[in-house]
């Protein structure tokens, strides 16, 4: 059976638009993108990504994890994806000198630099690709590191 163009174009949209259930497939896609696959914890539920690049990753639950600093995810983390870049960051916050600030975009514009650059707002952060390898484990947290996470934000807008 020969598929002709417009069916081939047609099978993998629906590829991508409908979820998927594998935290390795979300892995395979981050990298076939330019990212390193470890940017999202162990616990991706699912994800769905629109013809658009919309991102839409669903955790089992809201969750604390490390890199070089703690990060916490949401249940569900949202972005635009392009190639190299995580635009429009919804769900995911940095813990930096005691503060959480809100991550607002990820990208890589050069690999071989072996360097990926968090954007948190008031600045720009570059850490290592290699912490980014492997999706990191992600713990549940309780209520409290939540409004921690509010209290800390609240803080940094009255500044």
């Amino acid at each position: 059976m020969f598929l002709t163009p417009s069916l081939l174009t047609l099978s993998l949209l629906l590829l991508l638009v409908l979820p998927s259930t594998a935290t390795s497939s979300l892995h395979n896609l981050l990298q076939s993108q330019g990212l390193p696959g470890g940017l999202f914890p162990n616990t991706v539920k699912s994800y769905n990504l629109d013809p658009m690049g919309r991102l839409e990753v669903h955790l089992d639950s809201s969750c604390m994890a490390k890199f070089e600093n703690r990060v916490y995810f949401d249940n569900t983390v949202r972005a635009n994806l392009s190639f190299g870049v995580l635009n429009g960051l919804e769900g995911l916050i940095q813990e930096e000198l005691f503060l959480w600030l809100p991550v607002k975009g990820i990208s890589v514009s050069d690999p071989s630099s072996g360097l990926i650059l968090f954007d948190i707002g008031v600045a720009h952060k570059q850490l290592s690709l290699s912490l980014f390898e492997v999706p990191p484990l992600c713990n549940p947290q309780g209520a409290s590191v939540k409004e921690d996470v509010v209290m800390s934000n609240v803080f940094v807008a009255q500044r």
